[in-house]
């Protein structure tokens, strides 16, 4: 079977009887009514989204609009679904059977799930019997979404001998370390981005006070408007030395010139420590480089220190940005 001949796409639920029992795939957004009767055309979903979600930001309505306009509009009769059931375990894999229709009874129901086509399912696959890569495509944090990476995975899960066709019981899951970067990696780009869009300027130097806190210094935030270029004093206990932090939140790389700023406003014994969401000029690493009593951190590893000391900083920074503590697989030669 070629991925080229059918879409395959992913789908998520909390009503698994739903989908399982009626033979049905669904998506919600009952604000909107009877999808059918605006013009199939992404513009027009937008501006039905928008009127049904006032207050819903920018990007919100952008990443709803898609995901009603694929299920109304893209998704075609013989696609195929892939649908990972929570109650059982199960990777569930289908083929679209009919047309978007409207359920207006729905909305009485938990899901509220509307929106919905037909559905054949075709078979139903516990969850040990795909590669992690696989699993974690399914699991997407969007309700509908189209399978790529691991469509022929899906596809072949559709022949009899699919056993065969993923991991013997003597290998190794390749797809165990790509999948664990990637998580890491998108929590990472997930934090540098709350931080790029919810704290700026002061906001910023008090995030960064609280974590030097939770890092066991002592911290002092400079007035407004009146630091000389030193946002944040601190100290490992009462004694010497004295170190003097600048935070930028901009978005540019921090040149040479302004690292020369935060070393004039230093006396003899101190030490300081630059903090850019950014990162760093040429010539300002190659400086960095030559004064040892400066520190430059940029984004990347500002994101590793909050990671590393996540747990023990305050509520109101957990609350701006929300994490979970988890396991993961790894490739052994990594857990050893």
């Amino acid at each position: 079977m070629s991925t080229n001949e059918k879409r395959i796409w992913g789908i998520h639920t909390r009503d698994d009887n739903l989908f399982l029992s009626h033979n049905v795939i669904g998506i919600g957004w009952a604000e909107l009514g009877d999808l059918s009767v605006i013009a199939s055309d992404r513009e027009a979903f937008r501006a039905k989204m928008i009127e049904a979600f006032p207050t819903a930001k920018k990007q919100g309505i952008a990443t709803m609009t898609g995901q009603v306009y694929r299920f109304a509009c893209e998704v075609q009769i013989g696609d195929y679904v892939v649908f990972p059931s929570r109650s059982n375990r199960m990777i569930n894999i289908g083929i679209v059977e009919s047309d978007y229709f409207y359920v207006p009874e729905a909305k009485a129901s938990l899901g509220e799930y509307v929106n919905q086509r037909k559905v054949k399912w075709l078979k139903h696959i516990p969850r040990t019997m795909f590669s992690q890569g696989a699993l974690y495509e399914a699991g997407s944090a969007m309700s509908l979404f189209t399978i790529k990476n691991y469509a022929d995975e899906y596809l072949a899960a559709l022949d009899d001998d699919f056993k065969k066709a993923v991991i013997s019981d003597d290998s190794e899951d390749e797809s165990v370390g790509a999948t664990a970067d990637d998580i890491i990696e998108a929590t990472k780009d997930f934090i540098l981005k709350e931080l790029s869009r919810q704290l700026k300027g002061y906001d910023l130097e008090e995030f960064m006070a609280d974590l030097l806190r939770a890092m066991g210094y002592r911290t002092t935030l400079s007035p407004h408007g009146g630091d000389s270029g030193i946002d944040i004093t601190a100290y490992k206990d009462e004694l010497p030395p004295r170190i003097l932090v600048q935070v930028k939140s901009g978005d540019g790389d921090i040149k040479e010139t302004t690292i020369q700023s935060l070393k004039g406003a230093m006396r003899e014994g101190d030490y300081g420590l630059f903090i850019t969401l950014a990162d760093y000029t040429k010539n300002a690493k190659k400086y960095l480089d030559n004064t040892p009593i400066i520190r430059g951190i940029n984004g990347t590893e500002l994101v590793e220190l909050i990671l590393d000391y996540y747990d023990k900083m305050s509520d109101k920074y957990t609350k701006l940005i929300p994490l979970k503590k988890v396991y993961i697989p790894v490739p052994k030669e990594e857990a050893t």
